[in-house]
């Protein structure tokens, strides 16, 4: 419950910042949305040659990519920080986190939110309601998947920023690591080889952000949707294990700052 109402608090004072200059605000999410509108184009375009892609349509392809920018999206409003880990680490930006009475890693990641981010949740509820057979009905299950598909990329974010306290400097490896999860997430997992998919299931999970989450929409599986639990459970439980363990070998930069 603290950490609930932690996340909520901290939910509460960064969307009232972000309102505060509505207009930005607006245009940010506006330009997300634009930005994201850009590869539907590319779907339709494919899908004028091809009406179907290993078995996923072009409605089924818009809702996984819907799908992903959601959880994208949702990432960086709730856990806005989770992204920018590595860098913190090695900026000695954690030494703020490590001197409040808050959960250091709670406290990192919704410290933060981005406003463009709100951009890619409607984005993603917009392209779900227009293409799915069945909109209103499976919104639920969309928003509870999506949330689901969040966990897994906010906990693998989190999971290759914490390398940083082993090899230092992480920060490129990191952003490219998680660029690797949203860019393959976006896309069938169908289309793949089965060693690239295997890698998409294990290493790089983008499978358990897109493709599986997606496929659910559209067929229901229990053993898959308690797999998608599993994994976002198991992927988020070894991402806090592996950040404080790692919190051990951190030295403080000696960092110091005045924040209001």
């Amino acid at each position: 419950m603290k950490t609930l109402r932690l996340t909520l608090s901290y939910f509460r004072h960064n969307l009232m910042s972000a309102m505060a200059y509505r207009g930005a605000f607006l245009l940010q999410a506006l330009g997300m949305v634009l930005n994201d509108a850009m590869l539907l184009f590319f779907w339709a375009i494919l899908f004028t040659r091809f009406p179907s892609l290993r078995g996923w349509t072009m409605n089924e392809v818009l809702v996984l990519y819907g799908t992903v920018a959601f959880a994208f999206g949702l990432t960086n409003v709730v856990c806005g920080n989770a992204f920018g880990l590595a860098r913190i680490i090695t900026s000695g930006d954690l030494d703020y986190y490590l001197v409040l009475p808050a959960a250091p890693l709670t406290h990192l990641l919704v410290a933060r939110m981005s406003a463009s981010a709100w951009g890619d949740i409607g984005f993603g509820v917009i392209v779900f309601l227009v293409f799915s057979p069945h909109p209103w009905i499976g919104l639920p299950l969309f928003l509870l998947l999506g949330a689901a598909a969040a966990v897994v990329l906010t906990s693998f974010a989190v999971l290759v920023g914490s390398l940083t306290f082993w090899v230092g400097n992480a920060d490129n490896l990191a952003t490219q690591a998680i660029n690797a999860v949203v860019t393959f997430g976006t896309y069938p997992i169908d289309i793949f080889p089965g060693p690239v998919q295997l890698l998409l299931y294990t290493l790089i999970p983008a499978a358990f952000v897109g493709s599986l989450p997606a496929g659910l929409l559209s067929d229901l599986r229990w053993e898959r949707l308690l797999l998608l639990a599993a994994v976002a459970a198991g992927l988020a439980l070894l991402a806090r294990c592996t950040f404080y363990r790692g919190l051990r070998r951190y030295e403080s930069g000696n960092l110091v700052t005045v924040r209001g």
